[in-house]
């Protein structure tokens, strides 16, 4: 082959692949309408909410689900309890144990009669499209996935073409099992999040919401289920391999079965859900209302009428009148956050802020962005914290288990009695570009306990980072009750503040 027939066959590929990676996803396609189930009251879980809901005076009933394993316990024991439907909506699920025993517990509560319904985010997901399609011929249980990239062709240069409405992502979390009760908070379906991976720990945080909230969790869900930015998974990928679920199933069943069942047993040492419904341990009683972007968020002009969660959230912080904790994993605040934080400060309100250091984090860029308002934020008066990467054994005590510690929770503490749990992170991303949703709870008992315990990890798991005499940076924290101070970027090499630095050319509005 010549030099030159070499070259044309190459720009012949290039140019098919190009054109190959404009194909598009029709959101046009016809596809069948439905709702979250209003014949609820007569399900177990149906009337343990309603019994939650007359103790709480028409209110709802929480419980925080600080550990992974107690995360996972809950979901699984959720779907094992489930008697009409689940509806999951997720950010992303991840082709690995968490992701085998979440879809065995669906298969198995859909082989039972129950409805599922599985909205998921289409770009970070890892578990294959032909999984997805075998599930999806289960007759009870129905996938679609958000704003998808289409498949056909080069799903890189697909991204690209559409980046202005592939850039877009639908980012909301929640779990709900026969309209009753749910699961919102900052987890996707991963091993992470739920502390199977030996080599770190995803210090993450959900709320398990029992009773009349459920419903409008529902409702959300149903807007952005039947949003035309929902498409069903067979509308867009074809199956080759036309495997049968049965035969897949029977072949596979036995090693499901043993995984499942290895997890699910450390899962439920807490029996935390029949605990519940039992009334050995109580819920905490409040007022909730949903804070929820519309689905139309992500088809829209960036601007502040469809940032609904973010703006609503705004007059919430505002209107703290003694001290605020926020917790985000990514914190890039921008000129406005920072001007946020000083007007709290002046009307004597305390500022606490937690995010993860350039060695906890698993996002560099990320925190590339945030390390420019490091100094903003503590001259506006706020007090500022980073999580320490290797704390992980100091909160879990256990002197085997993973050494690193990365900073998941998406936390907001009003006034130690208003709580605000969910999706989402305080940066540009969460706030302009993706959809998100979270709780916003009034429980004064459960608030104030937790603002207890956060208090105790701030003082033992964090650095404060403080400005000295001479305008630099330091790290102060204590290990072992003796007190440690760090003058650049703590447990980190060369090699990974180099790549931060080199981050800081990332558009802060994509993090």
């Amino acid at each position: 082959m010549t030099t030159r027939t070499f070259f044309k066959i190459s720009v012949l590929l290039a140019f098919s692949g190009l054109v190959a990676g404009c194909a598009t996803v029709s959101f046009e396609q016809p596809k069948s309408y439905s709702t979250a189930i209003s014949d609820y009251n007569d399900t177990a879980l149906g009337e343990y909410a309603a019994t939650v809901a007359a103790h709480a005076r028409g209110g709802s009933g929480f419980y925080p689900l600080d550990q992974g394993m107690d995360a996972l316990g809950m979901r699984l024991h959720l779907a094992e309890t489930a008697q009409k439907s689940i509806d999951l909506q997720y950010f992303l699920i991840k082709n690995d144990t968490a992701g085998a025993v979440m879809a065995n517990a669906l298969l198995k509560a859909a082989d039972r009669g129950v409805r599922v319904r599985f909205l998921l985010d289409d770009v970070f997901t890892t578990v294959p499209d032909d999984s997805f399609l075998l599930i999806n011929q289960h007759p009870n249980i129905d996938i679609r996935i958000f704003n998808p990239v289409s498949r056909r062709g080069i799903y890189a240069l697909n991204f690209i073409a559409q980046f202005n409405r592939a850039n877009r992502r639908m980012h909301n979390k929640s779990f709900t099992v026969d309209n009753s009760i749910s699961i919102v908070g900052g987890r996707n379906i991963a091993d992470e999040y739920f502390q199977l991976k030996t080599d770190s720990v995803f210090v993450d945080f959900d709320i398990l919401a029992v009773g009349p909230i459920a419903v409008d969790i529902s409702a959300s869900f149903d807007e952005y289920w039947n949003h035309s930015r929902a498409v069903p998974i067979d509308q867009f990928i074809e199956d080759p391999k036309k495997e049968d679920l049965e035969t897949v199933r029977a072949e596979i069943q036995e090693d499901l079965d043993a995984v499942y069942d290895t997890v699910y047993e450390k899962a439920l040492d807490s029996q935390l859900l029949k605990d519940l419904m039992s009334e050995r341990q109580p819920l905490f009683s409040g007022q909730v209302r949903l804070l929820a972007d519309s689905p139309d968020k992500l088809i829209n002009q960036i601007n502040a009428t469809h940032m609904r969660l973010a703006m609503e959230l705004r007059e919430v912080i505002l209107s703290a009148e003694k001290e605020i904790l926020l917790i985000s994993p990514y914190y890039v605040p921008g000129d406005r956050g920072v001007q946020l934080l000083r007007d709290l400060v002046a009307k004597g309100v305390r500022v606490m802020i937690l995010t993860n250091s350039l060695a906890s984090t698993n996002h560099v860029p990320v925190h590339s962005a945030y390390a420019r308002y490091r100094r903003d934020v503590i001259e506006a008066g706020a007090e500022l914290y980073e999580a320490r990467a290797n704390a992980a054994r100091q909160l879990n005590l256990d002197q085997d288990g993973p050494e690193t510690l990365t900073l998941h929770s998406k936390l907001f503490v009003i006034d130690r009695r208003k709580l605000f749990v969910g999706s989402l992170n305080l940066d540009p991303r969460s706030i302009e570009l993706n959809a998100e949703m979270g709780l916003l709870i009034e429980a004064e008992p459960m608030v104030n306990e937790m603002t207890q315990d956060l208090a105790e990890g701030l003082a033992t798991l964090t650095y404060r980072v403080r400005i000295d005499d001479q305008g630099r940076l330091e790290w102060h924290c204590r290990i072992d009750d003796q007190p440690v101070v760090e003058t650049k970027e703590p447990l980190t090499g060369g090699w990974r503040r180099f790549k931060a630095w080199l981050m800081k050319i990332a558009p802060e509005r994509q993090l």
